[in-house]
C-alpha cells in the first residue's frame, strides 16, 4: 500500500470521527493505568461496570493500595484474571507511591517496569494519557493493519513498528482509536462489515480474497 491511500484512509477516518479517544472510562492518568490493567482479556463494557463502583472508592495510588488485594478483588471479581490483575495493580500501586511520588511516569521504561505493565498497556497510557505517538498493537489493529494492508506484519511488534514508520505524522496521535474502533464495529474477526465500511474501496482486503 502507497502513502497516498494510507494519508486517504486516515483522512476518512479523521472525517468520519475528528476526536477518537478510548472507549474505558478515566478521568486521570493512573485510572487510565488501572482500567488497561484490567481490560485485558476483557471488554472494555466490563471494565467500565467494574471501575464506576471502584473508582469513586478509590482512584489513586494510596487509596487502592489501603484497599490490598483482597479488598479490589471485591471490585473487579466480574472481570477475567481478576486474581492476577488485583495482585498486580496493588504491587504497581506499591511502586508508583516509593518510586514515583504516586505520579504515573511518562516514559516506557518505567511503565514496563510496574507489574501487569507490558509494551502494550505502556503504549496505552503513554498515548492516550500523555498524547505520545505511540501504537498501541491490539487484536482488532493486528488485524485491521494486516487484512486492510495498511501495515502487514507477522506479530504484534512488526505491525506496530510499521504503522508508526507508515502513517503520515499528522494521523499518528490518535490512529490508534481509529484503527481499534474501525477493529470493533466494522472490520470485525469473522466476517468484516465491507459495504458498511467507508474504506471499502481502498482496502486490500477483497483484492486478495478474490486473486
Amino acid at each position: 500500500m502507497n502513502k497516498q491511500k494510507r494519508t486517504e484512509i486516515f483522512t476518512r477516518l479523521r472525517s468520519e470521527n475528528p476526536n477518537p479517544t478510548t472507549e474505558l472510562k478515566f478521568s486521570s492518568a493512573f485510572e487510565l493505568l488501572v482500567a488497561v490493567t484490567l481490560s485485558a482479556q476483557s471488554t472494555d463494557v466490563g471494565v467500565n461496570k467494574a471501575t464506576d463502583k471502584l473508582f469513586p472508592v478509590a482512584n489513586t495510588p494510596e487509596l487502592i493500595y489501603a484497599l490490598g488485594v483482597e479488598g479490589l478483588k471485591k471490585y473487579i471479581k466480574t472481570i477475567g484474571l481478576f486474581n492476577n490483575k488485583a495482585k498486580n495493580i496493588i504491587a504497581a500501586c506499591k511502586i508508583l507511591i516509593e518510586k514515583h511520588n504516586s505520579i504515573v511516569p511518562e516514559d516506557r521504561e518505567a511503565l514496563e517496569a510496574l507489574p501487569g505493565v507490558g509494551r502494550k498497556t505502556a503504549n496505552v497510557i503513554l498515548n492516550t494519557a500523555f498524547r505520545q505517538p505511540t501504537m498501541a498493537v491490539d487484536t482488532h489493529i493486528f488485524r485491521v493493519s494486516n487484512r486492510t494492508g495498511i501495515a502487514p506484519g507477522k506479530n504484534v511488534l512488526e505491525v506496530e513498528k510499521r504503522l508508526v514508520k507508515f502513517i503520515p505524522d499528522e494521523f499518528l496521535l490518535d490512529a490508534h482509536h481509529w484503527l481499534i474502533l474501525q477493529g470493533r464495529y466494522t472490520c470485525i474477526a469473522r466476517k468484516p462489515r465491507c459495504g458498511s465500511c467507508i474504506i471499502e474501496d481502498l482496502c486490500e482486503y477483497k483484492q486478495k480474497v478474490y486473486e
